[in-house]
């Protein structure tokens, strides 16, 4: 398979890849989950989240909001000092935060999917990009994306951030259209 380049080099990033990344995903938990991971990743790349995304589910509750949304200053020390995760005080805090402005928004039946697909018009956009160097690192819904959340109050989710988030969530469509799997997530 020709893959998009960015992939190559250990299996799990090929099968992240292959399965996962750019298939449209509108479930609101697992939108949130990706939300935290994404913003986990700040400043470093996604193998290193991706390595250790199964010990994140592991210890951040299976990213439950109201379990996460209930962590105490203990608990918060507590993954502070797990090195099967980013010990960034900054980045486990969020996550608290974020789970707090997740279950405000989400209380009185709003659905966090449709807040988040709202920005691409409820549907993906499919782009056509030939190389990696045409892909951008935000674009214009990303930017309205960062405000909106970070109006409501979420932590980490500056436009990179939140364009990765479209990426990986299928709000966008990158795979490069040299890889089977741009056909294939347009299909969905």
């Amino acid at each position: 398979m020709a893959r998009c380049p960015w992939c190559e080099g250990f299996d799990l990033y090929r099968r992240y890849h292959d399965e996962e990344w750019g298939l449209p995903l509108r479930d609101d938990r697992a939108l949130f989950e990706l939300l935290i991971l994404e913003g986990a990743q700040a400043g470093l790349s996604w193998a290193t989240i991706l390595k250790k995304r199964e010990h994140y589910r592991a210890v951040f509750d299976g990213f439950v909001p109201a379990k996460i949304a209930a962590y105490d200053d203990a608990k918060l020390a507590q993954l502070l000092a797990d090195p099967g995760i980013v010990r960034n005080r900054a980045k486990v805090a969020a996550a608290r935060q974020n789970a707090q402005v997740y279950l405000d928004y989400t209380a009185d039946g709003r659905s966090f999917s449709e807040l988040l697909w709202s920005f691409v018009g409820g549907e993906p956009r499919q782009n056509h990009w030939a190389r990696l160097d045409q892909v951008p690192a935000q674009t214009p819904e990303a930017v309205a994306m960062s405000k909106a959340l970070l109006r409501l109050g979420f932590k980490f989710v500056g436009p990179t951030i939140c364009y990765a988030f479209m990426q990986a969530a299928g709000m966008v469509n990158d795979h490069l259209v040299s890889c089977p799997r741009h056909r294939e997530v347009k299909l969905f």
